[in-house]
This record gives structure tokens, sequence and C-alpha cells, in this order.
């Protein structure tokens, strides 16, 4: 698809193609498997199978399950389950943080789109025109990638470089041809947020988002609350808990804490040049490997989030439909367009919209995005904008998709086509 047949660029067809995905039949497996249900039910998971949760994440080695439910529009319903690290066997509880993983970058998206109503920002002007990272390739590609290529992942880079330290970002094809998972590029853009707003990410996301939402117990960063209550990876072949896995983001943090410290100046209002300013003694204090580039030690819109369960599904209330919106958040047609299908590939059975992934289903459209961080956290998310539904499921263990599946299947009666990807 060529960059000409896409969306038109302005603002006021921007807004303005915003549509419903067509509704689709119940599949015959599904149906086979008995897990259609009527629209009028609830999302809250029953309580026979809750009963039997525990035995399920036994099975697959998950010591810690958050889940809460929106219900006309409201948070209805969480539960805490397991624990959050399977040594200590401290309880999982209503304010244990999850990192989010992947399910960072819906949350991330929707302040970029608060931006986009501000006037701050031009979804389909260069990116190269707010922020030019010197890590960037000297390549044609490069100048044409836009904030709507990022979020809707038709930018053409790839999903993370293998050496950061050393290696050029480069797109493997020409943007807008195509689909590629690309955390890359919201870290791109994140760094042309920080520019146009002088903020930090996390700064930029309490003023924004998470201040007005109530969402007192999310952030991107660290610090020694977000430690002590944080649950712990656990891996797929770990079921004892010994000999844990390595845990990145805590590990890269807790020592650029050090440094933080020592500046006075908290790893929540760092951006990426103090990042690149501390990384020579953070390296010097970290084993080998640990710490490449400022990337590792700076807040990541694509991955580095810690909410609690109920903050994440408080987020989820915020894209779905109703009659009137606080002023702080998107209008109702950013809302829309949203979840609106932002690119046309042949032969895809999903689609991409700004920040969220859009699945047809016998009741209509669902919005869903999952999340895997070290392959010690699993996570997902799946919600119903007209029916003012959702379900997000948070994890500690690497099996965690088995888990989440579950739930979603017993809680919502769809077998998601998404869950085999």
């Amino acid at each position: 698809m060529s960059q000409s047949s896409l969306p038109s660029i302005s603002r006021r067809h921007f807004l303005a193609a915003s549509a419903a995905l067509g509704a689709a039949a119940c599949a015959p497996w599904q149906a086979l498997a008995a897990t259609c249900h009527k629209q009028s039910d609830s999302w809250i998971p029953s309580g026979e199978f809750l009963e039997e949760l525990s035995r399920i994440m036994q099975a697959f080695a998950v010591p810690g399950v958050g889940i809460a439910v929106v219900e006309d529009g409201e948070v209805a319903w969480s539960r805490p389950f397991g624990v959050t690290h399977a040594l200590t066997r401290k309880p999982v509880d209503a304010r244990t943080i999850f990192e989010d993983a992947s399910l960072s970058k819906p949350v991330f998206a929707y302040l970029v789109l608060q931006l986009l109503d501000q006037g701050l920002i031009d979804l389909d002007r260069p990116l190269v025109e707010y922020r030019r990272p010197d890590y960037l390739a000297d390549h044609p590609w490069i100048e044409r990638i836009t904030a709507r290529d990022v979020l809707r992942h038709s930018t053409g880079l790839p999903n993370w470089r293998k050496s950061p330290a050393t290696e050029k970002l480069v797109p493997m094809v020409e943007p807008g041809t195509r689909i590629d998972y690309s955390g890359e590029a919201i870290f791109w853009l994140q760094l042309a947020l920080e520019t146009i707003t002088g903020q930090s990410l996390d700064e930029s996301m309490q003023a924004h988002l998470f201040g007005p939402a109530g969402m007192k117990d999310s952030s991107y960063t660290w610090n020694a609350d977000l430690a002590a209550r944080s649950v712990y990876g656990h891996s797929t072949h770990d079921k004892a808990g010994a000999g844990m896995p390595p845990q990145m983001f805590r590990e890269q943090w807790s020592i650029a804490q050090q440094v933080a410290d020592r500046w006075g100046k908290p790893l929540s209002a760092w951006k990426y040049d103090d990042a690149a300013r501390a990384l020579p003694e953070v390296m010097a204090l970290s084993p080998p490997g640990l710490v490449t580039w400022p990337g590792d030690i700076v807040a990541n819109a694509a991955a580095s989030l810690r909410t609690t369960v109920q903050d994440y599904a408080t987020f989820m209330t915020l894209v779905m439909a109703r009659r009137q919106r606080a002023p702080w958040e998107i209008s109702e047609a950013t809302r829309q367009a949203m979840l609106t299908p932002q690119i046309r590939i042949p032969g895809r059975w999903t689609e991409k919209g700004l920040g969220w992934n859009m699945e047809a289903t016998r009741d209509g459209p669902v919005f869903y995005h999952s999340g895997s961080n070290g392959d010690i956290f699993k996570n997902f998310a799946v919600g119903d904008a007209q029916r003012r539904r959702g379900i997000v499921v948070l994890t500690n263990g690497g099996s965690g998709s088995f888990v989440h599946q579950r739930v979603v299947r017993a809680a919502t009666g769809y077998d998601l086509l998404s869950y085999d990807l």
C-alpha cells in the first residue's frame, strides 16, 4: 500500500474517518467449545471458574495474578490471586504493582492523542521534524515516518535492535506498506514528546492522564515505594521460584536509583539526555551487559508501565463510549479514531487502530492488547467500547498467557484469534 492510499492527513478527515468494525457471527469452533455468551452476560468471572483458578495457576507455574473488570463504563470488580514472589510468599493484594509490559503502549497512545487534541502534535508530520535521535540511520525512509505510523505499527522499524549501543536504527521496509510491531518506534515518539512538552514521560503522564484519572498507583519509572509493592517475574520452568530469572527493569533501575539519589533528581523526572549523562556511572556500577545504552535506564513508553490492576481498568474506562467526557480526556471523535482501523493490509484478521488492536466478534468489534516482558510477565486486556465493558489480567509468570487466555475465555465467551499470536 502506498502512502498516498492511506487515510487523509488532514485533522478533519482523520477524525471523520472513525467507523466501527462489522460484527461477526459466533464461529462454529466457539459454539463447539460452548463458550458463546449472551450479550447481556457480565464479564465478571463466575464463582465456579474462580474456584478453579488456583489450580490453573499452579499447573502453569504462575504465582500471582490480578484481574479487574469494567462494566457499564466503570471498574466494577477486581481481585488479587496468589503471591508476588514464589519464595517469600507475599500475597498479591489490591495495592500490588504489576509490570504491564506492552500494555504500556495503549496508555502512551492516549497521551499522544491528548496532545493531538491540544494541537501540540500532528500525527501526519514527519517525526524527524520533532526529534531526530542520534541513533537514527541516515536513510530516506526515516524522513517519512510519522506518529500515525508509530501508533499503527507501520513504520517499518524493527521491534528492538539487538545492540542499541552500537547499532543504528534502520527501517526494514518502506513506511506505510506493512505492519511491523515496533517498540523502537514507540520509544522514538516518546522522545519527540519530550521535546514537545519539555517534560519526562512520567511527568507528562502524571499531568495529563494519571493525575486527572485518579491512577495514583501508576508510573513508567521506579522508586522505593514501587519497588516494595512490585511483583517479581517467574520463568516458565522454575515452579519453585528458586534461582529467580533476571528482573531487567528492576535490576537496571535499582542501580540507576543510586545515581538519581546522588543527583537529587528522581528517575520519574529523567529524560533521555539525563539517562545518557548517567550512563557511564550506571555502567560502572552494573554487571557487564546489564546496562548498555540510555534506553535501559529511562522510562520506556513501549514496555515499562507499572500499575495496579485497578488502575489499568480505570484507564480502560476512558476508551468506552459515553455521553460526556471530562475536558482533560480525549474528545469523542478522537476516541472513536483510536478504535478505527488505520491501515488496510490484505489478509489480516485483526486491525490496527491508534495504540489498540481490534478484532471482530459475533457482538461487534473488541479492542485488545497483550504484553510480555522478559518472558516472565504476561498480560492481556480486552474491551467492548460500545457495550462499555472490559477485562484486564496481569500476571507474574512466563506461562501467564495460558492463564489469562482461560480467564478471558471464561469471562467473555470469546476465543479470540489474537491468542494465536
